[in-house]
């Protein structure tokens, strides 16, 4: 935990101050961000306040009470709830508004971690709960220098990969055949050669399968590839280290030569996709703020423009970290409204979708932001792979 840069960053965002929560493990934002251990037993609340100038404070029960010892500050210790409410109201009695992980109407999942009854609680005590969404972002999301050179040694790994794996695709049509579930294990495999981790099987998926963007073959449940047919190949990992970061991409392609139609929305997708590309580069070089949910209008209107927009169901992008769906903003103006700033060092996807019934197309690429500018950092699809 950098203690300074936090409280530097309450006073910049006019806090008082940030106050971290857990009961069971509900909270692993407050556990990344102050460096506490995750293998605790945690079956009692603690809180942890940090101050937007002066000395942290503990709130921790009585028998529990080493949780927090790794932390700077004095330690309050309580049994009973009416103790808990009491110093709970003394700890915070200087302070006003107070950050929490909340998200007003819950807009923000990923962040909304801090239940109701406690936010009511504490609003008892005459204190005004703000989202702590912005500051997650600047002390959860924002990458090191190190991180950076893991994400790019993913992407190098992981294009590789997505490339050989349309060439396997096309060896096995042509040598006795091929199904979905058995590509999912080939990159598996190739993951394990390359010493790259990820939390879920890659995605495999053909024809009408394409369409479901959450499609998952199995052992039990794997459609053939044949030629003609269309393929999704959506791919994510990171290296095998400590705090090493996700590279996630999407790519499709057809077995033999694509349809009209096929090329069709495969343009309209990319074309969306670069939209959004545009949107982010054109304001961060013009030293605009720039909050998801306008990257997704980008990429949502130039869909809506070519006739598809029904068909185009989730979010643009999602912020992407040690997990690869990480705590950042999303690009999202659709499944909720994210308007947390997008900060320099973050990285996020670009991957609008149209899922017809027949098949879907996505085209997911990273981009990395930097002060004033952002790249994609891996290759780019520009035409439908011909496998």
């Amino acid at each position: 935990m950098n203690l300074a840069a936090i409280q530097a960053e309450l006073r910049q965002q006019k806090l008082d101050a940030w106050l971290f929560y857990d009961h069971h493990h509900r909270d692993p934002i407050a556990y990344h961000v102050l460096g506490l251990p995750d293998n605790q037993m945690v079956t009692r609340r603690w809180f942890y306040l940090i101050p937007a100038q002066g000395d942290p404070s503990k709130l921790v029960h009585r028998i529990e009470p080493r949780h927090l010892d790794t932390l700077p500050g004095e330690s309050r210790q309580y049994s009973a709830w009416q103790e808990l409410w009491d110093e709970l109201k003394q700890m915070l009695a200087p302070h006003t508004h107070i950050a929490m992980q909340y998200s007003p109407n819950n807009l923000v999942p990923y962040l909304g971690l801090v239940d109701a009854g406690t936010v009511e609680l504490l609003r008892s005590f005459g204190k005004e709960i703000v989202s702590s969404g912005d500051l997650v972002s600047q002390f959860e999301a924002a990458w090191s220098a190190e991180q950076i050179q893991t994400h790019f040694a993913a992407a190098e790994a992981v294009d590789t990969i997505t490339q050989a794996a349309f060439q396997e695709i096309g060896r096995r049509v042509r040598s006795g055949g091929a199904n979905e579930f058995e590509l999912q294990e080939w990159i598996l495999e190739a993951f394990r050669r390359k010493r790259l981790v990820t939390e879920d099987a890659p995605i495999v998926a053909v024809n009408a399968n394409s369409g479901n963007p959450h499609y998952q073959p199995s052992s039990a449940r794997s459609a053939p590839i044949r030629e003609g047919d269309f393929v999704l190949l959506d791919i994510w990992a990171k290296q095998d280290q400590p705090d090493a970061v996700f590279y996630d991409i999407t790519w499709t392609g057809v077995v033999g030569e694509p349809t009209a139609l096929h090329q069709k929305i495969f343009h309209i997708v990319r074309d969306a996709r670069d939209a959004g590309i545009r949107a982010v580069q054109s304001a961060l070089s013009a030293g605009q703020k720039l909050a998801g949910w306008q990257v997704d209008k980008a990429t949502r209107d130039s869909i809506d423009a070519a006739g598809y927009g029904q068909y185009f169901t989730h979010r643009t992008g999602h912020s992407i970290g040690v997990t690869v769906h990480g705590n950042g903003p999303n690009m999202d103006g659709l499944e909720t409204k994210d308007e947390r700033q997008i900060i320099p060092n973050t990285c996020f996807s670009i991957e609008p979708g149209i899922y017809l019934p027949e098949f879907g197309v996505r085209s997911e690429i990273n981009m990395l932001v930097r002060s004033g500018a952002a790249e994609v950092t891996g290759k780019i699809q520009e035409e439908l792979v011909r496998i």
